[in-house]
């Protein structure tokens, strides 16, 4: 398992690179949290399970098509390292919340296969992931202005 830690980190530290992540960041700053839905900015954390790795994570959702939404998660590894992914969420409302699933393959290198299942208030985002070598949750609300 050590190896595939090294192996991480030398995938992450590869996309250091310029990323819009930031700057689109900024610019969802200035739109209007939504009065329904889970659109918009995400900020929090994420907890492995399997070896209580944990960091901070935002994220970007982007309303898609036949309830098809976008979450581009922008996350820390050890203070030092960030990268992002886009996952393709199916959305369904349940009363007050937006349950959802969806998949993401982020390659062999950083675990392959990923499961997300969530659910998503006006305020609240709780999703556990798994995939072959890890699992956990993603706790994030909305940001204050």
């Amino acid at each position: 398992m050590k190896i595939h830690h090294a192996l991480l980190c030398v995938g992450l530290l590869f996309s250091l690179g310029c990323s819009t992540f930031e700057r689109d960041w900024k610019r969802a700053q200035l739109v209007a949290v939504p009065a329904a839905g889970i659109e918009g900015r995400w900020e929090g954390t994420w907890l492995s399970d399997y070896n209580s790795h944990t960091d901070e994570l935002r994220c970007l959702i982007t309303r898609g098509t036949n309830g098809l939404h976008h979450a581009r998660f922008h996350a820390k590894y050890q203070k030092v390292f960030s990268f992002e992914y886009t996952v393709g969420l199916k959305v369904e409302s349940s009363g007050s919340a937006q349950k959802f699933t969806g998949d993401a393959d982020l390659g062999w290198l950083a675990g392959g296969l990923y499961h997300y299942v969530g659910e998503a208030t006006l305020t609240n985002f709780l999703s556990t992931y798994r995939c072959k070598y890890d699992h956990g949750t993603f706790r994030m609300m909305r940001p204050s202005k």
